[in-house]
C-alpha cells in the first residue's frame, strides 16, 4: 500500500514533488536554535505533537518503519497521525514496531517502538492476527480479518466494546532484507455496520417468528384423535425469512367411526398464501360435516378456490377412513400420492385417480379406495419433504417409499423419521407437512379384542323390527353394558329399524360396534333420501323417532352410501 500517493492529496500536506525540498527544509532545521543564516526566527514545527518521534524512542526504528513505506519520516507520520483509522507499522520477522497512530492509541493505549509485536502489541495476538502478519511477511499478500470485536478501556475506567475490520498489507514485499520488509496493520471500525446488521437479524428472526405463529395458528392446535386411528402430524416451516407458507392438514371425526384426513398445499409464500390456505381449510371442515364422498368434497373446493383467489394454485388429497369397511376411500386435486404400508412392511402407493389442481375448473373429479386394515400405516405430505432441485419428483417419491418400510414404531416416531432420513432440517428451504395415521392391531392383546362389531340383515317386513330388539339386547348384555345403557341402546335400535323400515328400501342392515369409548350403531337401507329432523305436531302420529334419537344419543347423522342407499347411525358415550 503506498500512502505517499494517498496522503499527497490530503488538505496540508505536500505533493510529492516537494518531498526534497521538504527534505532540505529539515536539514536547515538542524541549525542553531537561535534562527537561520539571517537571523530570522525559525519557522515553526509543521508537525502535529503526535507525529513526532519522543526522546525516549529509538528513532532507528521509527524511521527504518516509515521509509519503508515510503516518503520522509515526519512527513509521512503526520498524514498517518491525523488519520481516523486504526494504523500501525512493523518490521522484521518479529514485526517489530516502527510506528502506531493516534487512533490506534487512542483504542489500545501508547505503544513503544521497536519491540517485538508480541510483546508491544498483545491486542493483536489476542485477535489471532499475528499468525496473520506472519503470512503476509512470508508470502507478500495482504490478508483480511472482518468485523473482529475489540474492547477499548476509556478514561472514566468504562469499558467500551466495539468491532473493527483488520488488514494487514505487505511493505516492500520484494525486498530481499527481510528486516527492511514490514507489514501494515490497518483497522478500520465497523461497529455502526455490525451493530445495525445484528438489529437487522434481530428483526427479521422476530417477523419469522411472528410469521411461523400465525402459520402455526391456522393448522390444528390439537389433532382429533378417533377410536379407531393413531395419528401424529409434523409442520416444519420453511427457510429463515418472514414469508409464511400454505401447507395443511386436518383430521375431522365424521362419527360412526368414520374419519377425514385432508392435505394440502397453496403454492407461493406469503400472507395471501396462508389466507387461501386458512379459507380452505376452514371449507374443508364444513363440507366434511355434510359426510359427503370424498370426490365431492374436492369438487365443491374446486369451485370455492376459483372464487377466493383464481392467481393461486392449491393441490390437496382427501381421504375417508371407515374401520367397518377396512378402507380407505380418497380424492386428489393434483396432490401427491398416499403411501400405504401393509402389516408384512410392502409398501404401496395410491394412484388414479387425480384430477387438476383447485380451481382450474371443468374437471369433474372421482374417489377411488384402497384397503386398509389393521396393522396399516399411511402417510400424507406436501412437495417440500420429497421435493429437491435438479431431482424428479419421482425419485423423491421412491426415496419416501423406501424410508416408510423401514420406519416402525408410533405414529410419531413414524414421522420423525421419515424427516430425517429425507434430510429435513431447520434450514430447510421449503415448508414441510407430514401427516401418519395407523389402524393398531388388537388380535392377540390380552384383554381381547377391544374393537368389536355386530351385524343384523333385516330380512322380512314389520316383523324384522321385534328380531332386531332381541339381537340388541343380547349383543349389549353380552358387552356388559350397564342396564341403563343398554336400554337407550335397544331404544336407538327399535327407533332407527322402524324408520328404516317405514322409508327405506332393502336390502337392510343393522350393525352395533363397540370402541374403548363408545357405541355405535348404524341402521343402512337402499333408498337415497336422508332423514330430517323436523318437528312434530301434537295430533301427528309419526316424524318423532329421529327427535327420540337425537335427544337419547351423544350424537346422530346420516349418509348416502357408495354404492346407492343410506346409512342413519348414532354414538353413545360409554362410561368411565
Amino acid at each position: 500500500m503506498n500512502l505517499t500517493r494517498w496522503s499527497a492529496r490530503l488538505p496540508g500536506t505536500q505533493r510529492r514533488g516537494a518531498v526534497p525540498a521538504a527534505r532540505a527544509g529539515t536539514a536547515d532545521a538542524a541549525a542553531p536554535a537561535g534562527g537561520t543564516k539571517g537571523g530570522a526566527p525559525a519557522p515553526a514545527d509543521p508537525l502535529p505533537p503526535s507525529a513526532k518521534v519522543r526522546a525516549d524512542i529509538p528513532a532507528q526504528a521509527h524511521d527504518l518503519a516509515l521509509l519503508a513505506i515510503g516518503g520522509a519520516p515526519g512527513d509521512l507520520a503526520g498524514v498517518l497521525s491525523q488519520l481516523p483509522a486504526l494504523i500501525a507499522v512493523t518490521h522484521g520477522p518479529a514485526h517489530r514496531v516502527g510506528f502506531v497512530n493516534d487512533a490506534y492509541a487512542d483504542v489500545f493505549g501508547p505503544r513503544t517502538p521497536g519491540a517485538p509485536a508480541r510483546e508491544a502489541l498483545p491486542e493483536l495476538a489476542e485477535l489471532g492476527l499475528l499468525p496473520l502478519m506472519d503470512q503476509v511477511h512470508r508470502s507478500g499478500r495482504p490478508r483480511t480479518v472482518k468485523a473482529r470485536k475489540v474492547s477499548r478501556a476509556d478514561t472514566t475506567a468504562l469499558t467500551r466494546q466495539g468491532y473493527f475490520t483488520f488488514t494487514c498489507t505487505p511493505v516492500h514485499a520484494g525486498d530481499p532484507d527481510p528486516e527492511r520488509r514490514g507489514v501494515l496493520v490497518f483497522a478500520a471500525d465497523v461497529t455502526d455496520q455490525v451493530q445495525s446488521a445484528e438489529r437487522l437479524r434481530e428483526s427479521e428472526r422476530r417477523l419469522h417468528e411472528t410469521a411461523v405463529t400465525l402459520q402455526r395458528s391456522l393448522l390444528p392446535q390439537q389433532l382429533e384423535q378417533p377410536d379407531d386411528l393413531r395419528l401424529a402430524a409434523t409442520y416444519q416451516p420453511g427457510g429463515t425469512d418472514a414469508a409464511v407458507g400454505g401447507d395443511w392438514y386436518d383430521v375431522i371425526t365424521l362419527g360412526a367411526g368414520r374419519t377425514a384426513l385432508v392435505i394440502g398445499d397453496v403454492m407461493g409464500r406469503g400472507v395471501r398464501a396462508a389466507a387461501v390456505m386458512g379459507q380452505l381449510r376452514t371449507a374443508v371442515r364444513a363440507y366434511a360435516r355434510l359426510d359427503l364422498p370424498p370426490h365431492e368434497v374436492i369438487q365443491l373446493l374446486d369451485g370455492l378456490a376459483s372464487e377466493i383467489d383464481a392467481t393461486q394454485i392449491a393441490t390437496c388429497v382427501y381421504a375417508v377412513h371407515d374401520p367397518s369397511e377396512g378402507r380407505l376411500s380418497y380424492a386428489s386435486a393434483g396432490h401427491l400420492p398416499i403411501l400405504i404400508r401393509d402389516p408384512d412392511g410392502t409398501v404401496q402407493r395410491t394412484e388414479e385417480p387425480t384430477g387438476p389442481p383447485l380451481g382450474t375448473g371443468g374437471w369433474t373429479h372421482h374417489s377411488a379406495t384402497v384397503p386398509f386394515g389393521p396393522g396399516c400405516t399411511a402417510v400424507l405430505y406436501t412437495d417440500g419433504l420429497i421435493e429437491r432441485r435438479g431431482e424428479d419428483i419421482e425419485e423423491g417419491v421412491s426415496t419416501l417409499m423406501r424410508a416408510l418400510a423401514g420406519a416402525t414404531g408410533a405414529p410419531q416416531v413414524v414421522c420423525d423419521r421419515l424427516m430425517r432420513a429425507l434430510g429435513v432440517t431447520a434450514q430447510h428451504d421449503d415448508d414441510v407437512a407430514v401427516l401418519v395415521l395407523q389402524y393398531p392391531d388388537h388380535t392377540g392383546r390380552p384383554e381381547g379384542e377391544v374393537f368389536r362389531n355386530a351385524a343384523l340383515e333385516l330380512l322380512g317386513g314389520v316383523e324384522a323390527a321385534p328380531r332386531a330388539r332381541a339381537f340388541a339386547t343380547g349383543v349389549l348384555a353380552s358387552w356388559r353394558f350397564p342396564v341403563e345403557l343398554r336400554d337407550l341402546g335397544v331404544l336407538a335400535v327399535s327407533e332407527l329399524v322402524a324408520n328404516s323400515l317405514k322409508h327405506g328400501t332393502p336390502p337392510m342392515r343393522l350393525r352395533l360396534r363397540r370402541t374403548d369409548r363408545r357405541l355405535v350403531i348404524e341402521v343402512t337401507d337402499g333408498d337415497d333420501n336422508l332423514p330430517r329432523r323436523r318437528r312434530a305436531e301434537p295430533v301427528d302420529e309419526a316424524g318423532r323417532g329421529i327427535s327420540i334419537i337425537a335427544t337419547i344419543a351423544s350424537s346422530w347423522g346420516s349418509r348416502r352410501t357408495p354404492g346407492g342407499g343410506k346409512a342413519v347411525w348414532c354414538e353413545f358415550t360409554l362410561p368411565g
